[in-house]
């Protein structure tokens, strides 16, 4: 843990895709821009929502409009329209696989977690059965998955509007689930773990980084306090376009929120969660 490395670490920017193995179709169930600063300890999370208009027609906007579909094409077409919508400069992705969820959290003994609702939910197209109660548990790497795949139940009942519901819900138990991820595996009895967790993500993760770069952070990274790290959605609004329903960015807002997330510039909104700061556009 030189002061020379240290000086040398830039802030390390990756766009998270979560993809589910069970179904059929290459669509990124979860986008998310992650980005950790060793130098000032600053870690932010920022949630792209999956039906996010990426056409240049609304008038004429079909499936292949959303930004999900990228994936189709490959990772890297998704991370350049990442870079256009936010303007940042992000070079690496991770294409991370529902199974690198699983083995990670049993790896680690599981995470606690406080559940925001009650999850009922059969699919058996896709073999997903959701099944958690509301309130604070440890989950397995099973309970974990179908908490970050769930956006409502049976009857179609979700998440509070308050809460975000559907997928603005599912986006923000995603980020909560995350941050308490990496606060459990930072406790003294998991780091000697990092190696094995590693070891999951070059077996079930497609990235463009090298994970012996990635190794230079540790050292600093199990130091951050997980309570300081920011999480927020892409400023926008759900529209439908025809009969499909897409979410529109709002571009000022963006920019805004990428200066306060990115780039070190005054605070918006706030609002505080669980010790979690929650930026809400």
């Amino acid at each position: 843990q030189s002061e020379e490395k240290l000086k040398n670490l830039e802030e390390f920017k990756v766009l998270i895709l979560g993809i589910s193995e069970d179904i059929s179709a290459p669509l990124t169930d979860t986008i998310m821009v992650a980005s950790y600063n060793p130098k000032t300890q600053k870690a932010t999370l920022l949630s792209i929502p999956r039906d996010t208009f990426i056409g240049t027609n609304k008038n004429k906007a079909n499936s292949y409009d959303k930004i999900n579909a990228l994936y189709q094409k490959s990772p890297e077409k998704t991370l350049d329209t990442v870079n256009k919508i936010t303007g940042l400069n992000i070079k690496y992705y991770a294409v991370i696989s529902n199974n690198a969820l699983v083995e990670v959290v049993d790896t680690i003994g599981g995470v606690e977690f406080d559940v925001p609702i009650d999850m009922d939910y059969d699919d058996y197209s896709q073999d997903l059965f959701i099944h958690l109660k509301a309130g604070v548990q440890t989950l397995n790497g099973d309970q974990a998955e179908q908490l970050v795949r769930f956006r409502h139940n049976n009857d179609y009942s979700s998440y509070s509007y308050s809460y975000g519901d559907n997928d603005l819900g599912r986006m923000r138990t995603q980020r909560n689930f995350i941050i308490a991820t990496v606060k459990q595996t930072i406790r003294m009895k998991n780091v000697t773990q990092i190696g094995n967790i590693i070891d999951i993500f070059k077996q079930y993760v497609k990235t463009n980084l090298d994970f012996n770069h990635v190794k230079d952070y540790i050292p600093y990274a199990i130091k951050i306090n997980t309570d300081d790290i920011k999480a927020a959605q892409l400023p926008g609004t759900a529209q439908y376009l025809g009969y499909l329903s897409f979410f529109l960015c709002d571009e000022e807002e963006t920019q805004e929120l990428v200066k306060e997330f990115f780039l070190d510039k005054p605070e918006i909104i706030e609002e505080n969660d669980e010790n979690i700061t929650v930026t809400t556009p």
